[in-house]
């Protein structure tokens, strides 16, 4: 930065935390905490989007479900989920941050949180939408919709 552009008070934008083994969670998510992990004064957009556990069968909307059970190969699905994070962000000019649940998921609760801040909603709407359907398409995360008479493992897939 120039001598010139310290006067005006240019911002720079902040260093971002590294992602790993932090992108899977046996705990609750906090979404909050996963928004302040990517706000930064450069940025003019932020967007958390919650992915949460429904009330409503994936394969028959008709049937009950009282909960999720998620399966991770951790490792891999780790590794995948931070390069998803830095292939968002280099793609969209975006911070990402990216966290998903495994083990048991109570109704209403989220299973994954995708929070991006971009200079401007466009980009922070572009790099969520991309973020989850890649993790969709890449992740090895599987779900199983859990009923009051048994359960069931599901495609996890867009």
């Amino acid at each position: 930065m120039s001598a010139g552009e310290a006067g005006r008070g240019v911002v720079q934008p902040r260093e971002m935390p590294p992602s790993g083994p932090g992108n899977l969670s046996a705990e609750p998510l906090d979404a909050r905490a996963l928004a302040r992990a990517v706000e930064d004064p450069t940025c003019g957009a932020v967007l958390v989007f919650e992915g949460v556990a429904r009330a409503t069968g994936q394969r028959d909307p008709a049937r009950a479900v009282v909960a999720l059970d998620y399966e991770a190969w951790d490792g891999p699905a780790a590794r995948a989920l931070a390069d998803i994070e830095t292939e968002t962000a280099e793609r969209f000019g975006a911070r990402v941050r990216i966290v998903h649940r495994t083990g048991r998921v109570s109704i209403g609760e989220p299973a994954v949180v995708v929070a991006v801040a971009a200079p401007h909603r466009d980009a922070a709407y572009a790099a969520s939408r991309h973020a989850i359907d890649t993790l969709k398409a890449r992740v090895p995360i599987w779900k199983k919709e859990c009923y009051a008479d048994g359960s069931s493992w599901m495609d996890n897939r867009p």
